[in-house]
């Protein structure tokens, strides 16, 4: 059973950090691109970072210069490191992975629980 568990949301003032962590765990052949999305209420799900299994990166406006992922590829997880945090980053935080089950197979796409990021004073 394949599942990526998410840990490191939580209550930050504005201005502060937080990082995040995914790791995904079960039986798998190989981990392609892994990434967050986030969700605000009456929103919706949109892509925050992603990462490749060769370490290309890409980013949106909102959190570009803010945010960096990067993945620990031995450890089969990926982190966010959230920096500057605004009000406006307040969301559900999803971690998603493209996992290669069984070798010359399809990549499968999985998603984490999610956890709440909460930026107020």
């Amino acid at each position: 059973q394949v599942q990526l568990v998410e840990s490191g949301g939580g209550l930050v003032q504005p201005g502060g950090s937080l990082r995040l962590s995914c790791a995904a765990s079960g039986s798998f052949f190989s981990i392609n691109a892994m990434g967050w999305y986030r969700q605000a209420p009456g929103k919706q799900r949109e892509l925050v970072a992603a990462i490749t299994s060769g370490g290309s990166t890409n980013y949106a406006d909102s959190v570009e210069g803010r945010f960096t992922i990067s993945r620990d590829n031995a450890k089969n997880t990926v982190y966010l490191q959230m920096n500057s945090l605004k009000p406006e980053d307040t969301a559900v935080y999803y971690c998603n992975a493209a996992l290669v089950l069984l070798l010359f197979r399809a990549p499968s796409v999985y998603w984490g629980q999610g956890t709440q990021v909460t930026v107020s004073s």
